[in-house]
């Protein structure tokens, strides 16, 4: 799908602010997020230079195969960068400051039922004569407000993933992006019971990592629940939001997402483990397979946490 140049710009433009003028992450920005300037170059003004957005396609959910046309939504579109995709149950706080970016905040507030769609914009081809590049509109989220704190200076806006979406067009830019979105959804398992099972280890897993990394000291008086278990504890829970049930993923998907948070004192080579792991699950489309790697990754931490923990009690000796 292609944009017209001026669409194109006004794209590019949101996000280009996103590490300076729109929006802060809190407490802190997150360190592995590149300002735009790392992107490709793009110049609007040929008629040659387009966008390509494109995902993973249609989501292939057996159960919706008789339907003509998937649940579609239009909602504000919240652009990123490549190192700041969001997935399903992970909770995040922003400093939205910018008019524009309060405006959406409004929309979806007021209009949208809470809901509005985080995506990133990645690069994926450049022109060798014009040095023009297309970007793909990708790992599209669909996300809940929970909670808004006005401040002198715009506003703490704490969001949660809900599902995995695609954009299906921009139907416009200003005074914030605005795009109709259709669910994707993992395909429906074989083996019901298996991916029961693998859902319990999971689970327990994440327990089991929680009350290791709730030990460790950190610099400021950490919480009781870290950012895996928080993610599990809502995944748990039966949607008490209003919404599409469509854009709603099963418990076995939405656990499956869980374990991609980050761990207590990660380093940076951890953290970008972990964006990388991210990309790899919201292309996904098995939940079974999903379950596994997060299994995977849960035990690596608790490894991990395990010996930070063994070094912090050689320390305090």
């Amino acid at each position: 799908m292609t944009c017209t140049s001026t669409l194109t710009t006004l794209i590019l433009n949101s996000i280009a602010t996103s590490s300076t003028t729109r929006l802060r992450h809190v407490p802190t920005r997150n360190p592995l997020s590149p300002h735009f300037s790392h992107f490709l170059p793009f110049h609007s003004s040929s008629a040659r230079a387009t966008t390509i957005f494109q995902n993973s396609g249609l989501p292939l959910i057996k159960r919706r195969l008789l339907l003509p046309i998937a649940s579609s939504l239009q909602l504000p579109l919240l652009p990123f960068n490549i190192n700041e995709v969001l997935v399903p149950t992970e909770r995040k706080t922003l400093h939205l400051y910018e008019a524009r970016y309060l405006s959406l905040l409004d929309e979806s507030l007021l209009r949208k039922k809470k809901l509005f769609v985080h995506f990133v914009l990645d690069p994926i081809s450049i022109s060798d004569s014009t040095g023009e590049a297309s970007f793909a509109a990708k790992f599209g989220c669909l996300i809940l407000i929970e909670n808004v704190e006005r401040l002198d200076v715009g506003a703490l806006v704490t969001i949660r993933g809900i599902g995995r979406t695609k954009i299906l067009n921009f139907v416009k830019a200003d005074p914030y992006l605005l795009g109709v979105i259709i669910p994707m959804q993992d395909e429906i398992p074989e083996s019901s019971s298996k991916v029961s099972s693998k859902v319990v280890e999971v689970r327990e897993a994440i327990y089991n990592l929680n009350s290791l990394e709730i030990k460790l000291k950190t610099p400021n008086e950490a919480s009781l629940q870290t950012h895996i278990t928080n993610s599990l504890l809502w995944a748990e829970k039966e949607p008490s939001f209003e919404c599409d049930e469509d854009f709603i993923p099963s418990l076995a998907e939405r656990v499956s997402f869980a374990a991609l948070q980050p761990i207590t004192g990660s380093t940076e080579a951890e953290l970008l483990k972990l964006q990388r792991l991210k990309l790899e699950a919201m292309d996904l489309k098995d939940t079974y397979q999903r379950l596994e790697d997060s299994l995977e990754i849960v035990k690596e931490n608790i490894s991990m946490v395990a010996a930070k923990l063994a070094i912090q009690s050689l320390e305090i000796q």
